[in-house]
């Protein structure tokens, strides 16, 4: 039996609906939706359906309501008109596409809803201390978990879970890219997220400012024309590759794509864990910490570190990010949804 294939994508930062059209890149010929809030960036395709979630946050009509938080779920306030019409959408397509395999990157109380309403789900597996009811809740009802890392990067006990994770190694959107542009030496890339990052303008000014002898390449933040001698401010690009592969390091957060698009193009790092929910960046830089060529920098201590001798030492070194991606990875994701849904499907 056919099934469709849709895709819940969270609306935070940039890294949610980056990693489902890797994925969706490699489910050739199959149904596909995605639905998501923040979507806006995209639209309908021979490749996959979109279909706009209303957003489930308005600051007016959330001091219009109070109610005590249930511990069962991370999000769920009363009386918001959002969250009821983006259920009334979600449940339509559960109805009319069925029979249907949701894939959720990510959210608690989608997983739940969909298993309210009788559709199986495959949910991404994140970094992070995720011990909380409400994810055992969401773990628990899940068919699968997929994590895009490798099992060595799972730097926590085994826990329930464990057994229904899947392990596809990581990948990035620089994955089946060769790297055949050359560095450029002492050109390195800083990269600012989309989700919020203590890497700014001013930190970015102290850091230039001790290494001189270095061109900094800023890719991402707001656009401006305050470029210096040795640094270039070129806002949002929409494929940083070329550049990226002509630097000798990459300064970022620890975000998962950054950590894995740095790993794919096997460049350097000095990774900066910001504070997310559940530890998830302290948790990722935690498992890639003392490999050659990377080094982890916690922000309290940006304001205190010594910029030029921290690059000046790891570009003597070569970095080492053995195992971290696996160039089958986006096959063996594809191959897990396919699996899932015709074990649930066809009989």
């Amino acid at each position: 039996m056919s099934f469709t294939i849709a895709f819940y994508v969270h609306h935070h930062g940039s890294g949610h609906l980056m990693r489902t059209l890797q994925i969706v890149s490699a489910l050739h010929g199959q149904k596909i939706i995605l639905m998501g809030s923040g979507l806006k960036s995209i639209h309908t395709s021979d490749q996959f359906e979109v279909i706009h979630l209303p957003p489930d946050y308005e600051e007016e009509a959330l001091s219009e309501t109070s109610s005590e938080q249930p511990q069962t779920f991370h999000y769920a306030p009363l009386g918001l008109a959002g969250i009821r019409n983006r259920t009334e959408i979600m449940t339509r397509v559960f109805k009319d596409r069925y029979p249907l395999l949701l894939v959720v990157d990510v959210s608690v109380e989608v997983t739940l809803l969909a298993r309210l309403s009788g559709i199986p789900t495959i949910v991404i597996r994140q970094h992070g201390k995720r011990d909380d009811l409400p994810h055992i809740m969401a773990y628990q009802s899940a068919e699968v978990l997929l994590a895009p890392f490798p099992i060595e990067m799972l730097n926590q006990p085994e826990d329930k879970t464990f057994d229904k994770t899947f392990f596809t190694g990581g990948f990035s959107r620089f994955s089946s890219r060769p790297l055949v542009k050359d560095i450029v030496k002492n050109n390195i890339a800083i990269l600012i997220g989309a989700g919020g990052s203590s890497i700014n303008a001013s930190l970015i000014s102290e850091i230039a400012a001790q290494a001189r002898d270095y061109k900094f390449h800023i890719i991402g933040g707001p656009d401006t024309n305050n470029n210096t001698q040795n640094t270039c401010w070129h806002g949002k690009i929409e494929d940083p590759f070329d550049l990226l592969t002509s630097c000798e390091l990459i300064i970022g957060n620890t975000g998962h794509n950054t950590v894995m698009e740095t790993a794919s193009l096997n460049k350097r790092f000095i990774g900066i864990p910001e504070d997310r929910p559940f530890n998830e960046q302290v948790e990722k830089a935690l498992s890639i910490t003392g490999r050659m060529g990377i080094e982890i920098v916690y922000p309290a201590d940006l304001n205190i570190q010594n910029w030029n001798e921290l690059i000046q030492r790891l570009v003597l070194q070569l970095p080492d990010w053995s195992g971290v991606t696996d160039e089958t990875a986006l096959d063996k994701a594809a191959g897990l949804i396919l699996s899932t849904g015709k074990r649930l499907f066809d009989n």
